[in-house]
């Protein structure tokens, strides 16, 4: 098994993929890569079958689709959706890490937390497409202090490495109000320390704005650990006029405090090969995620 140092440096020197993404680049700056817009399954609603969810998908434009695991979706069904539709499985979610977290004082849900992560890995492995598993690594509160939550979790995702190996598919830690890894140095050290290729991050850029260091900065520090990332639409202000940290969120996609041309240039820059970009927000039926999608597209330039 090739070491994260092994790996980093065998795909330091990748190209990086062109496509036209707006005025947001100057001329010397990096070509920007393509993107794939994703959105999660579990935003498309109506009473729809699996494959006419994927139509619906394909319909509003995007390309790619992450699964819970588990989701109540019967995964046969979604493998040949997606094949029938061309719409990539590109990830799965860990749906249960937030109810039985791997940083638990319980060492019963604990296990309970691993089982789920080794059914995630499984169905990553199942769909054939997935190239991240997404996972909250564990909960800092009033009964797990930011070392136990650090500890515990790194001994459960170091013994799910060769899970993941064998899925051929890569636990990648995502950043979220979990108060635990809120800075980016955090990051780089949480996953450099598994010295292995089967272990990343996945970046929430609008997750992790109210914390105080812009996205790009995340995504420069982070740069080949970049696994995957996600956005929606954050604000400071609007959190500041409701009183209220979660309002930020009711910002519309691209009109929040992220700064998406400074993003881009970023994903540029670090040689971005997740290829899909995943909008989390509340979704809906056609008119809605027609909306979503035509939003990503103002972001890219298109």
């Amino acid at each position: 098994m090739l070491s994260r140092r092994e790996f980093l440096a065998a795909s330091a020197g990748a190209a990086v993929v062109a496509t036209g993404a707006g005025s947001a680049f100057a001329a010397d700056a990096p070509k920007p890569v393509a993107l794939k817009k994703a959105i999660k399954y579990s935003m498309i609603a109506g009473k729809l079958s699996v494959l006419e969810k994927f139509e619906l998908a394909k319909k509003c434009g995007f390309a790619g689709l992450e699964m819970d695991s588990p989701s109540g979706v019967n995964r046969e069904e979604a493998k040949k959706a997606a094949a029938a539709t061309g719409v990539v499985i590109h990830g799965v979610i860990d749906s249960q890490h937030w109810g039985s977290p791997l940083s638990h004082p319980d060492e019963k849900v604990r296990a309970k937390g691993f089982a789920a992560l080794e059914t995630a890995l499984d169905d990553a492995g199942f769909y054939g497409t997935a190239t991240t598993m997404l996972l909250v690594p564990g909960v800092v509160n009033k009964e797990v202090s930011f070392d136990q939550c650090w500890e515990r979790s790194i001994a459960l995702v170091k013994k799910a490495i060769p899970l993941a190996e064998k899925a051929k598919v890569p636990i990648a830690i995502e950043t979220v109000w979990n108060n635990f890894i809120l800075k980016p140095e955090q990051m780089v050290k949480y996953v450099d320390q598994f010295e292995s290729p089967w272990v990343g991050a996945y970046f929430d850029i609008s997750n992790m704005i109210k914390y105080g260091v812009p996205p790009a900065e995340w995504v420069r520090k982070l740069g080949k650990r970049m696994l995957k990332f996600d956005f929606k639409g954050y604000s400071k202000a609007l959190a500041k006029e409701k009183g209220n940290d979660g309002a930020g969120f009711g910002a519309k996609i691209g009109e929040g405090d992220e700064n998406w041309p400074e993003v881009l240039k970023a994903v540029a820059e670090v040689g971005y090969k997740g290829e899909y970009f995943t909008a989390e927000v509340g979704g809906g039926g056609e008119e809605r995620l027609m909306d979503i999608s035509k939003r990503m597209d103002k972001i890219l330039g298109k």
